[in-house]
């Protein structure tokens, strides 16, 4: 199978974060996708050239993160990353989503950006950052550890850490010591250190 990547987006980092812990990336090649060049490939396999994007060996494709991490999940060996019993699921899947939303928020800031300077928009701007860090806030006081490890920690730590790269000047440590404390148990795994964005 394929996955379309960029090294620098925090929906591919999660999926190949995902397929690292689930011993799959050894039947997955990884291949180097522009979405803002309309990459052939990657046009045949997600109209809307977006990344991640997954090509299973039958021509099956599967497009949006979660979808293509809880593929991976199912294909991989060992636990897990979404629990079988209905309450943990949506346990998990309801940290998954929130965490989601931060990396929305963060991802439409960075394009709000790039837009030149007199196209921006002030109010769409403090509505992302608001957000974001009400969000933030929330997953402070959700006390995410980071074991077990499951969808909606990857989720998290993967947000952290795209904060980070994207959004130096933007503080979201003060007054979050748990989401501190998580991002630097997680960046220490073997999976967020072969993902780390660049």
């Amino acid at each position: 199978m394929r996955l379309f990547i960029a090294s620098a987006s925090p929906f591919v980092r999660k999926c190949r974060i995902v397929a690292r812990e689930k011993g799959v990336l050894d039947q997955m090649e990884e291949v180097t996708a522009d979405p803002y060049a309309n990459d052939p490939e990657l046009v045949a396999a997600n109209p809307i050239a977006q990344i991640p994007a997954l090509v299973l060996d039958d021509g099956t494709v599967f497009t949006d993160s979660p979808v293509i991490a809880a593929v991976l999940d199912d294909l991989g060996a060992g636990g897990r990353l979404t629990p079988q019993d209905a309450e943990g699921a949506w346990r998990v899947r309801r940290l998954e989503t929130l965490a989601g939303g931060v990396l929305e928020m963060a991802v439409k800031l960075v394009l709000e950006g790039r837009r030149p300077e007199n196209e921006r928009s002030p109010t769409w701007i403090k509505r992302w950052t608001d957000n974001m860090g009400r969000a933030l806030d929330a997953l402070e006081a959700w006390d995410v550890q980071p074991d077990p490890l499951d969808m909606g920690v990857i989720t998290t730590g993967v947000a952290l850490t795209y904060l980070d790269f994207r959004h130096p000047n933007y503080d979201w440590k003060t007054g979050r010591p748990n989401l501190v404390a998580l991002q630097k148990a997680l960046e220490q795994r073997q999976s967020f250190k072969e993902t780390y964005p660049k």
